[in-house]
């Protein structure tokens, strides 16, 4: 391989949120006067980014564009870099993209919370199906939106939407649901939907009037040989499916706040533009571009390994969990792991999450992290080393099995 993902980097004092902002993830403002563990000897499985050096090229990039010496306001000019984003989507998902339809955002999760006053009135409510990423129900919040679940069947590891429970939610008029937020692959399970599944998801939508935004952060994140298919690649015709997207899960690029967000409906990009037009880094645009121009046999590589890890992981669990059941994840490098069998190991009103930092110094994310509907799981980030991942996986078993 060209690329070391087995190298072990130091984040220490680098500000990042994956190695000391877990205190506060697990604790809030009320973290324990001393912990267990070193900071240095924790293991971090926690938050969606990676322990894996950025993609080389772009950090070139950036190198590159700093001796311009001048970071200056700045916005998208580059005609190439819209056309470098072209050639990616049609390339690996057959998406012709409208350039036009694209506001930039420094995130997804910023992008959720812009969205949902747009898109839905104060009387107006939104749904999310659970498991979940906390920020989808963190944006209702934030606008003050009445937000309800659907529950995903949990068919032995594998989730399935709830279709009758969906549209009887959608359709009922005390709930007044106007919005709908897709997780397409999905967080935390790793289903990758199916074209079957995603036009029953928008005929429900669509037929009801409701806002869809589709968050597709992962969508290239993919075991190999399979294959992601975007929503609105579906529905051409609409203007009420949003698609976000962005290079931070797949490049490991998170902390550079760029994400490209597809409105189709001109009414809502025109209010988009009044209220959030803003500058860019220059920093940021050169590392975008480099990442869709020059990333692809870095991501490639970077899926091979994390499909190993992967296999790795379920040996593991099997030799040294047996009663756990996983099955690998279809996409993103998330794998989300059933221990009800071990729910007898955890004190009485104490969660995963923060048993397993002060038993095993291991920082994962228990099922309570999810919203709803996520009882008993831990999710746990394969992005790293498999030597971190190896002696994560043997602190949780030997604290299991204590």
């Amino acid at each position: 391989m060209q690329y070391n993902f087995d190298e072990i980097i130091s984040r220490e004092n680098t500000n990042s949120i994956s190695y000391e902002g877990w205190i506060n993830n697990i604790y809030g403002k009320n973290p324990p006067p001393a912990l267990p563990f070193l900071q240095k000897d924790y293991i971090r499985l926690w938050v969606a980014d990676m322990d894996f050096s950025t993609p080389p090229e772009v950090l070139d990039a950036i190198r590159a564009r700093l001796d311009r010496k001048i970071l200056g306001y700045t916005v998208v000019f580059d005609p190439e870099y819209h056309t470098v984003l072209k050639n990616w989507f049609l390339k690996r998902y057959h998406w012709a993209i409208r350039t036009e339809e694209i506001v930039i955002s420094p995130g997804v999760v910023p992008a959720l919370n812009r969205l949902v006053p747009l898109l839905t009135a104060e009387n107006e409510s939104v749904l999310i199906c659970t498991p979940s990423y906390a920020p989808f129900k963190g944006a209702a919040d934030y606008s003050q939106r009445h937000i309800f679940y659907s529950k995903l069947k949990n068919n032995s590891g594998h989730y399935e939407v709830d279709f009758e429970d969906l549209e009887r939610q959608m359709t009922d008029p005390e709930k007044n649901i106007n919005l709908f937020i897709l997780c397409n692959p999905h967080n935390p399970s790793g289903r990758i939907w199916t074209e079957k599944e995603l036009r029953e998801i928008a005929r429900i939508c669509l037929q009801n009037n409701v806002w869809i935004i589709s968050d597709e952060i992962h969508c290239d994140l993919l075991r190999k040989g399979n294959h992601h298919i975007p929503l609105a690649t579906l529905f051409p015709e609409s203007d009420r499916i949003i698609t976000c997207t962005a290079p931070s899960k797949t490049f490991n690029m998170a902390g550079n706040l760029m994400s490209h967000i597809f409105i189709p409906n001109a009414g809502i990009r025109r209010k988009w533009d009044r209220l959030y037009h803003e500058l860019n880094s220059p920093l940021s645009i050169a590392a975008t571009k480099a990442a869709y121009e020059w990333g692809e046999e870095w991501l490639e590589e970077l899926k091979s390994y994390l499909d190993g890890n992967f296999r790795h992981m379920k040996e593991r669990l099997g030799a040294l969990l047996p009663m756990a059941k996983f099955q690998i994840p279809e996409a993103t490098y998330l794998g989300w792991v059933d221990l009800s069998a071990y729910r007898d190991k955890i004190p009485e009103g104490e969660n995963f999450t923060a048993f397993f930092a002060k038993k095993a110094g291991v920082i994962a994310e228990g099922g309570e992290m999810f919203v709803d509907n996520g009882e008993n799981h831990l999710r746990i980030n394969v992005a790293c080393p498999r030597a971190i991942l190896e002696e994560g996986l043997k602190r949780i078993a030997k604290t299991l099995n204590a």
